[in-house]
């Protein structure tokens, strides 16, 4: 395995597909081989676009011995019944966020990989944007002081065509729910890997510009274990769409990483920083996401998969994020506060 070029297989054939083949065509000693969709004439394309075998049986995946790693990209209903079956036969398991839609069938792909002994990682490319990395050197240096409040601010938006374009957006079995766990799933994941965990949640959500089961505007309060707070806003009915945003205040200065960069830093007893109008990007156009944060964390995955050890997003930190973000549904629905357990 050290030596071997690891082979990938793609389950799926949707938007992001694409951004997975880009990103592990550019990592070293991996490559993606063969392909997976229902929908033959779409994976046909597909297929010819980047020069791959492909079949519409799942089954040609999982029993080819040439295939290292499943690469899951289909609806997020389907994750964990994916995967479960990657890793009983054998395969490592990459699935793309979020880890799924309930956290039953997350704790079932994870003990599924762990009794396989194989690897499962979770695609959360923007802890490996290159500001973000910056965030957290900031932050382990103790820069801001201790944290006392950390938002994430997603008001993105995106036309009733979006929903139509696929049966299963905008819906709870197949979507898991709206923004939060669609769109606003990478800065809660964000905002937990630089607060930590959340002690518990208080939440209101609507749905007020589009023909869906699911919310598409919503507002968190919450409550960090370290007794930090912070507000966790989603949306995408919010014309025209605006950066997502990060925004961590600590006792001695306070940070925004907006979209992609940070783009306002003023650390006590240091020269302010501020950069300019920040790029809308997936604000309003869904795919209009940079592929290198991809191939970073493809490269840790091959990497973690090589060393035997685990990825930087593995199943419990994906875990983290679904469980806040259904507490944040739990909460809005009941109309009452959501303490969270905390997992190793």
């Amino acid at each position: 395995m050290k030596n071997k070029t690891l082979k990938f297989a793609l389950a799926g054939a949707g938007a992001v597909a694409a951004h997975h083949v880009k990103a592990l065509r550019m990592v070293p000693d991996a490559d993606v081989v063969q392909g997976r969709q229902r929908d033959e004439q779409k994976l046909r394309a597909f297929a010819r676009q980047f020069h791959l075998d492909w079949s519409t049986d799942y089954r040609d995946l999982l029993d080819n011995p040439e295939i290292d790693v499943i690469d899951i990209v289909v609806p997020s209903g389907l994750h964990g019944e994916l995967g479960i079956q990657a890793a009983r036969a054998g395969k490592h398991v990459v699935v793309e966020k979020p880890i799924d839609v309930t956290l039953k069938k997350a704790d079932e792909l994870i003990a599924a990989c762990n009794d396989a002994h194989v690897t499962l990682a979770v695609i959360s490319q923007m802890r490996f944007n290159n500001d973000m990395l910056k965030v957290y050197d900031l932050i382990s240096r103790g820069k801001l002081g201790t944290l006392i409040q950390g938002d994430a601010i997603i008001k993105w938006y995106r036309p009733q065509a979006y929903y139509e374009s696929a049966a299963w957006r905008g819906t709870w079995a197949l979507d898991g729910g709206g923004p939060f766990i669609n769109q606003g799933i990478h800065f809660i994941d964000l905002l937990l890997s630089v607060m930590g965990p959340v002690k518990w949640v208080s939440a209101r959500t609507r749905t007020v510009g589009h023909r869906i089961e699911v919310e598409d505007i919503g507002m968190a309060m919450v409550e960090f274990q370290s007794g930090a707070q912070g507000i966790i806003q989603a949306a995408t009915a919010l014309y025209p769409g605006l950066p997502a945003r990060l925004e961590i205040h600590g006792t001695n200065g306070t940070l925004i990483f907006e979209g992609e960069h940070i783009s306002f830093l003023h650390i006590e007893g240091e020269q302010p920083y501020r950069k300019g109008d920040a790029e809308k990007g997936a604000a309003a156009v869904p795919m209009a996401i940079d592929v290198m944060p991809f191939v970073r964390e493809f490269e840790d995955i091959a990497a973690a998969i090589r060393e035997r050890r685990e990825p930087k997003v593995n199943g419990a930190e994906a875990r983290r994020a679904l469980q806040l973000v259904l507490a944040i549904y739990e909460s809005a629905r009941s109309g009452r506060p959501v303490e969270l357990q905390v997992c190793g």
